[in-house]
Parts: structure tokens; C-alpha cells; sequence
């Protein structure tokens, strides 16, 4: 008789071993169906999305003088003219250059004879990067934004 009880008690643990490793594998089947439906999508980039062709400007800070006065052409071509204007020392910087797109189509990299500077595309802006391809940040980070100028199409 103990041996009959016995048995049944540890056929009761087995199948209910057995009952929570299934419910633990659909759980586990569940979880990866969610991450895999959460993928990115990198069929739509700024690249291929936005209206990036056209004129931006800001007033980036500058280290002796009251600013900087840029404007940026980024070209359909995949060039790009950039003026620089230092405030109140009458000194202007004119460069052109190539677009390089990264491979997330998202960033810009501009290069030319003077100019060697990375940007985020996002609508109707460019944002400025340090040399790593990271977004500037601190109090002075709304200064590296560049924002389109108005009616301006290439």
C-alpha cells in the first residue's frame, strides 16, 4: 500500500514537471513573438523619407567672437556648400564639398576642403554631432541645431 502511494505522488511531481515546462515554453514562445514584432524598421530612413534638400542655418557659439553664422545647402547631387560668418570679425568661410550618408541613412557627413562635420537629418533640421557621431549636448545644445530656411528646394 505505501509503495501504491508512493508511486502515485511522484507521477503527480512528473506530469506536473512536465505541465510547467510547458507553460513555460509558451511563455517563452510568446516573448519572442513580441520582440520579434518590435523590430526597427530601416526601410524608412531620412535619407529616403524626408525633404533634406535645401538651405538650414544657426548661430553656432564661438570661442572669441559673438557667434558664428552658418548656412549649409545640402544638395539632391549629394553636395553640399556650407558659409561660415564670424560675427563682428569680418571673416567668412566658404567651403563645398560631398554628402557621405552613414549607413543608417539618418546622419550626414560633410567633407570638403575646410569642412569636416557630421549632422542628424531630422525634419526640416539638422543637428550637430561631435567627431563620434554624438548628438551635442549640455546648455548650449539647442545652438547646433540648424533649422531649414523657408521656400528653399534643390
Amino acid at each position: 500500500m505505501k509503495l501504491s502511494v508512493l508511486f502515485l505522488c511522484l507521477a503527480a511531481v512528473s506530469l506536473s514537471a512536465c505541465n510547467q515546462t510547458s507553460k513555460e515554453s509558451q511563455h517563452a514562445t510568446a516573448d519572442s513573438s513580441v520582440h520579434e514584432t518590435a523590430a526597427v524598421d530601416t526601410a524608412h530612413t531620412s535619407q529616403n523619407s524626408l525633404d533634406w534638400a535645401g538651405t538650414y542655418e544657426a548661430t553656432i557659439p564661438c570661442a572669441d567672437c559673438e557667434g558664428i553664422k552658418t548656412n549649409i545647402t545640402l544638395k539632391n547631387d549629394n553636395t553640399f556648400a556650407i558659409v561660415s560668418e564670424y560675427i563682428n570679425k569680418n571673416t567668412k568661410v566658404e567651403d563645398t564639398g560631398k554628402v557621405m550618408w552613414h549607413d543608417n541613412g539618418s546622419v550626414v557627413h560633410l567633407t570638403g576642403k575646410e569642412t569636416n562635420m557630421k549632422l542628424k537629418v531630422g525634419e526640416n533640421k539638422l543637428i550637430g554631432l561631435d567627431q563620434e557621431g554624438h548628438e551635442i549636448d549640455g546648455p548650449n545644445a539647442h545652438l547646433y541645431v540648424y533649422n531649414k530656411v523657408e521656400g528653399e528646394k534643390l
